[in-house]
């Protein structure tokens, strides 16, 4: 397979978990949904960023496991996972796409959007 299909082959693919990722988030009532392209960042440890907030620890969990639950009909498995015992920040990671479901609270702390303010942002109706 050439390079440049290659690169199709990928990008496609991102596309596909990045679409489940928010349709996900959304079932699952999730708030304030917002990805961060990071891809001309070059010290970005991923291509997108996308974060979400839920109102409580309980819905935090529900979203996490969805996204993951989702994305594994596809045929994706999380490289890592973090934050699944406090459930005030749960970070679920894909590589290329990694996703942040945050409490409000928390996820005014870290302020994750303006830490990456250089990145293109886009809002998705929760």
């Amino acid at each position: 397979m050439s390079k440049r299909k290659r690169a199709e082959t990928r990008l496609s693919r991102d596309s596909e978990i990045f679409t489940t990722i928010i349709r996900a988030i959304q079932d699952k009532k999730g708030e304030n949904i917002v990805s961060l392209d990071l891809g001309n960042i070059p010290e970005a440890v991923a291509d997108f960023f996308i974060i979400c907030e839920a109102n409580s620890s309980t819905q935090v969990r529900a979203i996490a496991d969805y996204v993951e639950e989702e994305l594994s009909k596809i045929g994706e498995e999380p490289y890592k996972h973090e934050g699944f015992t406090a459930q005030q920040w749960i970070l679920v990671d894909y590589v290329n796409v990694v996703v942040h479901v945050f409490q409000p609270e928390t996820r005014k702390f870290y302020s994750l959007e303006e830490m990456w303010s250089d990145a293109d942002r886009m809002e998705h109706l929760g």
